[in-house]
C-alpha cells in the first residue's frame, strides 16, 4: 500500500466523518428548533388556562357575593324560609 492511498483513505475518511458530524449537528439543530416550538406552544397554552382560571374565579367572587346579597334579601323577607346553613 502507497502513501498516495492511505492519504486516498484518510482523506475519504476525513470526509465521511465531516458529513456525518455535520448530520449530527443539523439533526441536534432541528431537534432544538422542535423542542423550542413545542415550548412556545405549551407556555401560550399555560398562560390561556391561567387567564381561564383567573376569570372562573372573578365569576365565583361575584357570584358569592351575589348569593351573601339574596341571602340578606330572602332573609329579611321570611327568615323562617331559611335553613340555619346559609
Amino acid at each position: 500500500m502507497s502513501p498516495t492511498d492511505i492519504f486516498g483513505f484518510a482523506g475519504t475518511a476525513a470526509s465521511v466523518t465531516a458529513a456525518l458530524v455535520m448530520v449530527r449537528a443539523s439533526w441536534q439543530m432541528n431537534s432544538a428548533q422542535v423542542w423550542r416550538g413545542e415550548a412556545e406552544a405549551q407556555k401560550t397554552r399555560a398562560d390561556r388556562l391561567q387567564d381561564d382560571l383567573n376569570e372562573i374565579k372573578d365569576r365565583l367572587t361575584r357570584i358569592e357575593s351575589e348569593n351573601r346579597r339574596l341571602v340578606e334579601l330572602i332573609t329579611t323577607l321570611d327568615p323562617a324560609r331559611i335553613r340555619t346553613g346559609l
